[in-house]
């Protein structure tokens, strides 16, 4: 049995279970949640659920979705459907690799696809002995596999949203070739000023659009962290806090 802590999301309103040690959910999740500008109806895929957080952040913000979670390692499995039950979210989560869908996943289309793929390239790195945490960030299964199992459950004028490092931008449009298009990309940046480690990458199946490199978003107020205090901006306090989408969060002011 995995010893696991319950952590709070989206201001308490999430409760979930995670793993003791290992790889836990943060801020990412959340953010790849908020970029996902599904309606209610609509059906969503996760490749890689993990514990279900960026899956369920997204359902708390809009109700009514049909949604299917895909996670290969039975222990997280198992947590997200424990999740799911705990928090009240009809979610279906399917135990299975994303290379070897079952066969009644791979007769579904879907309005998005979403992904927190690992970010690290372990033909360039060390792997985690830690499984959880290994699982969360050492690629195991290359980034362009599951960019083209995302595209193959899409349906026409679909949307792949990703969150990745951005040392992988590269990878990532390779693999997008023409089959993605009206490419929006925003970087992530912690504080004004800073380079962005991270980015949000977010297409539309058979999009026509070019690339667009949108404004950075800012994580963090202040140059630097000056004090022992949460110093999260305003815009990133109301996807955190109150589960608001990335759009909307953009329009905030002080």
């Amino acid at each position: 049995m995995t010893e696991t802590t319950e952590d709070k999301f989206l201001g308490g309103s999430l409760s979930l279970l995670q793993p003791k040690t290992g790889y836990r959910a943060g801020a990412d999740p959340v953010l790849l949640a908020s970029a996902v500008d599904a309606l209610a109806t609509q059906s969503v895929l996760e490749l890689g659920c993990g514990v279900g957080v960026a899956l369920f952040c997204l359902m708390q913000r809009v109700p009514g979705l049909d949604v299917i979670g895909i996670e290969r390692h039975p222990d997280l499995a198992e947590l997200a459907c424990a999740n799911a039950e705990k928090n009240g979210l009809r979610a279906t989560i399917v135990t299975a690799d994303l290379t070897d869908l079952p066969a009644e996943i791979r007769a579904l289309s879907f309005d998005h696809v979403l992904a927190n793929p690992p970010f690290f390239d372990r033909s360039r790195g060390t792997p985690s002995t830690e499984y959880t945490r290994e699982a969360g960030r050492g690629e195991a299964t290359p980034l362009e596999l599951w960019i083209d199992v995302a595209v193959r459950r899409l349906v026409p004028g679909g949307h792949l949203t990703l969150i990745q490092r951005t040392e992988r931008i590269q990878d990532i449009l390779r693999a997008m070739d023409h089959r993605l298009g009206s490419i929006r990309i925003v970087p992530l940046v912690a504080r004004e000023g800073r380079d962005a480690q991270n980015v949000i990458v977010i297409a539309r199946k058979g999009g026509r659009g070019a690339v667009s490199l949108e404004a950075p978003f800012v994580l963090h107020d202040g140059s630097s962290h000056d004090v022992d205090r949460e110093s999260y901006s305003p815009q990133a306090k109301k996807i955190l806090r109150d589960g608001l989408g990335l759009l909307d969060a953009r329009l905030i002011t002080r």
